[in-house]
């Protein structure tokens, strides 16, 4: 089958960071792409103002893409922080009223899929304490999500650049995506199989596919070592892209690399230009 046959999505919170957050989508577009990705794009607030949400709103609908994917407030990412929902006090109040300014802001671009980043461990504060703060966040996440008919995303990190963050394995995420759904009784919530991260804490690629892909919702890939683009390291992921599309994944598949020290527009050789645009 090969890279033709995915439906692919530019992560414009690492792609196109060279021009303003504003700029991105048409400039996705002018490459040939019609779906984008986001982390939370404003890193110091989880409620913007109305006018800046608006503002990415037109953004996305001039160029004529489509959002299909959107994190949760997350603290500062790219930076120290690895999500909010765990993080007890002001991060997780933060986290709880992003949500429905996510949900809301998604639902009005067609997007209901939504990351939920987990977390660091807080010095000083139990484990135990933690977790059940992040279920009880991700249960209020995951109720506010289906209302929209949507879909809440756990991602695991890769220990080596997030040592603080506990969801560092598929099978520690598929842990918090069970107990989410035994929760709520939605079964909303899915795996996001990010296959750079997985790669570098060693795991089984091939068997993490075989293993969970029908608990996956949503996947993201960059190459290893690097975090490049497809062809820039030594990961297989045509074949392991093929090996998911065999497994009964139809989802996207979000380009989360970063481009180097060249223009954005110039990191995607690896795909043709008509396999660009979403089937």
């Amino acid at each position: 089958m090969g890279f033709t046959e995915q439906r692919f999505n530019v992560n414009l919170s690492i792609l196109f960071t060279e021009l303003p957050l504003l700029e991105r989508p048409a400039a996705a577009a002018a490459a040939g792409f019609t779906a984008v990705e986001l982390w939370w794009p404003w890193i110091e607030t989880p409620t913007p103002e109305q006018s800046e949400l608006d503002a990415l709103k037109k953004a996305i609908e001039d160029a004529g893409v489509q959002l299909t994917g959107l994190n949760f407030y997350a603290g500062q990412l790219p930076g120290p922080d690895r999500g909010a929902l765990s993080v007890p006090g002001e991060e997780s109040e933060r986290f709880r009223a992003n949500i429905d300014v996510a949900v809301a802001f998604g639902r009005s671009l067609g997007c209901t899929t939504f990351n939920a980043l987990y977390g660091n461990r807080v010095e000083g504060v139990d484990p135990a304490e933690q977790d059940a703060l992040a279920l009880e966040n991700l249960v209020l996440a995951a109720r506010a999500v289906g209302r929209v008919g949507g879909t809440i995303l756990i991602e695991a990190l890769n220990r080596p650049e997030s040592p603080k963050c506990p969801i560092v394995s598929a099978p520690k995420a598929i842990e918090i995506v069970d107990k989410v759904n035994a929760a709520t009784g939605l079964g909303n919530a899915k795996f996001l199989m990010d296959l750079y991260h997985l790669s570098m804490n060693g795991e089984d690629l091939p068997s993490v596919i075989e293993s969970y892909a029908a608990k996956t919702g949503h996947v993201q890939i960059a190459d290893n070592p690097g975090r490049g683009a497809p062809g820039t390291g030594a990961l297989p992921l045509e074949e392991l892209l093929d090996q998911l599309k065999k497994a009964g994944y139809e989802g996207w598949v979000g380009l989360e690399y970063k481009a180097g020290d060249r223009p954005s527009a110039e990191a995607f050789d690896w795909l043709p230009r008509e396999a660009r645009a979403a089937r």
